[in-house]
Formats: C-alpha cells, structure tokens, sequence
C-alpha cells in the first residue's frame, strides 16, 4: 500500500462516546431533579433524554449543525417535556453536560500506543460525525489534521468529507487509509471514494451488510502491522 495518512473515527473507536455521554446525563438529570423535583421530572430516565435529543436532532438535521447547541435545544426540550420549561435552566444543565462530557472522557487504552509508532511514519487525522476535539482529551499533538462534520456541514458517509479530509491532509484519496467502527459510515463511506479502510469491530461483531473494509480488527494494536511496521514495538 502506498499509505501516507491515516484518518481516524473518534466516538466509538478512539473513546467509549456511549459510556461518557450516559455518565454526563446521569449528572445533569441529578441537577435536573434537583431543580425540578416534581414527580414528572423525578420519573424522568436517561433513555428518555436520549430519545428527545435524538427526536430533537433530526428536526433539525440540515439545518443547525452545531451539536452543542443541539444539546441545548434538548434539554430545553427535556423541561417542556416535565412541564418547567426554563432555558436559562436549559443553558445550565448543557453546562453541567459538556464539563462531564469533556472532562471524563477516557481513552481505549490501545490508542496511545498505536499512535506512538504511527505518527513517526503517517500524517495522523480524526475524522469525526462528533465534536470532541483533540485536546479535550489528551491527543492535540498527534493530528496533523482534524476534520469535524459540523464544521464543514457534510457528515459520513458522504463522499465530500472524504474528499475534505484527504485534501487537509495533503494526500490522494488513494493515498488514504480510514479507521472506524462503523461499516455504514466509516467503511462504505470511504470505500465509496477509493481510500483503503480498517473496520475496528472491537465486539467481534458479525458483518451481516455487504460492506467489506479492507482489513478488519479487533484492536487498533493491529493496523502497525498492517501498514508494515512491526508490532513488537506496541
């Protein structure tokens, strides 16, 4: 392969996204119930501020990007939904959200060391449908460049943001190689373009889609050897 860049999903694949982000609401539901605590709002479950981010989400999808102010507009929906509507609360509750969504998120321990021997050899780059940027958990001098859906208003699996991604990192799309542990979005997504493509399928899951990744792992200790570098040195 003639591999210069290797691009990387973040949530999922670098950090657990769906342990921090239930670890952040469960904080921001205590406050919540703190401030609200009537027996609507004390009922009220993580699954069910899942679902009215997710409902809110696709409202807007097109039109509002940024998933910060997503995040608000839910919450401010979460309190119509316990009958206290409060968007001064709202903004309060999205900051007790953000500081755990941020602040506690944990590595996969095999990320560091996977890019320690990678970086001397490849142009390292996250490629993310999210928002949690490098240096909010420890990976700001690793990337040499970082791609956010919301900032350039594409998301995977459109072509175009492999296309932007290839284009920041100074490379042909044929030059590329994308990690991601979804097949839809990371594998389809970049196969669909030309780029060589790792499915990171930690649960040993069964590929049940007609997507085939170029390689398949279970941990990202594996993708040195695939790009010819020993695996001694992890």
């Amino acid at each position: 392969m003639n591999i210069s860049a290797v691009s990387f999903d973040g949530d999922m694949t670098l950090w657990d996204f769906l342990k921090v982000m239930r670890h952040s609401l469960q904080h921001t539901l205590m406050e919540l119930q703190k401030q609200v605590p009537t027996p609507r709002a004390l009922e009220l479950t993580i699954d069910e501020m899942i679902a009215i981010r997710n409902q809110v989400a696709e409202e807007v999808k097109g039109k509002i990007w940024s998933l910060e102010e997503i995040r608000r507009n839910a919450f401010e929906r979460t309190l119509e939904h316990v009958g206290h509507p409060n968007k001064k609360l709202a903004a309060h509750l999205n900051a007790i959200y953000l500081k755990h969504r941020f602040e506690d998120i944990e590595l996969y321990p095999d990320v560091k060391p996977t890019f320690d021997v990678l970086a001397p050899h490849f142009k390292l780059g996250l490629l993310s449908n999210g928002n949690t940027y490098p240096e909010r958990c420890g990976l700001e001098d690793y990337f040499a460049f970082v791609i956010f859906s919301q900032d350039v208003q594409v998301e995977k699996p459109d072509p175009r943001i492999f296309e932007i991604t290839a284009q920041r990192a100074g490379c042909e799309l044929g030059q590329m190689l994308h990690v991601g542990d979804s097949l839809e979005n990371d594998v389809a997504g970049a196969r669909n373009v030309g780029a060589r493509t790792v499915w990171l399928n930690r649960e040993r899951m069964r590929n049940n889609t007609e997507t085939q990744p170029d390689y398949e792992v279970t941990s990202l200790t594996e993708i040195p050897a695939i790009l010819g570098l020993e695996r001694r040195k992890l």
